[in-house]
């Protein structure tokens, strides 16, 4: 993968950036995504924001091998940090993070989204955790879409300024991917209902501490709404 060929979770992610925005592309590491979207003519300007040094250094010589340097500017910075009130951005992308990580990025620096119109995230684990934070910060789930790629399961999830309630059926799995039933979609939930029954098998065989009941408790109950889900 590089600035002129994204993977394609990344492409995905790049296809929710509206024409002509100005994009913070957080955890940029090399810089490709906003390159490569500066290239295709899809946004006007772009800032990278990287928090660890080398990817930072990455970053920035990627942006100056392809000519870049007037368009995507790299920061060093702790997430929406890297983002200045003078920036005028409008579009934040967060891509290949758990999303505990991605939501508290979102919720430590929230002053810094402001001018923000739309919010594009790839989770790699626990995308509900972005989904109960959107429906914390009024914003609204405005699409959603689910890939495999090299044998793992991706979602992206886009955000848009509103209020709106979901039921804990659309928190855990997706109100829009919950419509769609993909093919992708019922693998990851089949896959992720056989995990579950098995830690379930193993804190019924433990020592049952009272913490152990309660997270047996939880799954179960989490097990029966994906089997419900599954079954309909």
């Amino acid at each position: 993968m590089n600035a002129k060929n994204l993977s394609e979770r990344l492409r995905l992610v790049a296809s929710f950036a509206e024409q002509g925005t100005v994009l913070a592309d957080i955890g940029s590491d090399h810089a490709y995504l906003p390159c490569w979207l500066i290239q295709k003519g899809q946004i006007s300007r772009a800032i990278a924001g990287e928090v660890v040094k080398g990817p930072f250094e990455s970053a920035k010589r990627n942006v100056a091998k392809e000519g870049l340097t007037d368009k995507v500017t790299v920061r060093l910075a702790n997430g929406l940090q890297a983002i200045f009130a003078d920036d005028g951005v409008e579009t934040v992308t967060i891509a290949g993070m758990g999303g505990a990580l991605i939501a508290s990025i979102l919720d430590n620096d929230a002053e810094k989204l402001t001018g923000v119109k739309r919010i594009i995230v790839q989770p790699n684990i626990h995308a509900m955790a972005i989904r109960v934070w959107a429906v914390s910060n009024s914003w609204k789930i405005l699409n959603e879409s689910i890939l495999k790629e090299d044998h793992k399961i991706y979602e992206v999830l886009v955000l848009e300024r509103g209020n709106r309630s979901y039921t804990p059926e659309e928190l855990l799995m997706g109100p829009i991917l919950l419509q769609e039933r993909s093919a992708v979609f019922l693998e990851k939930w089949q896959g992720e209902l056989t995990e579950i029954s098995r830690v379930i098998d193993v804190l019924t065989q433990s020592a049952q501490s009272e913490e152990a009941k309660v997270k047996r408790q939880q799954l179960s109950e989490t097990k029966d709404m994906i089997e419900r889900v599954l079954k309909s």
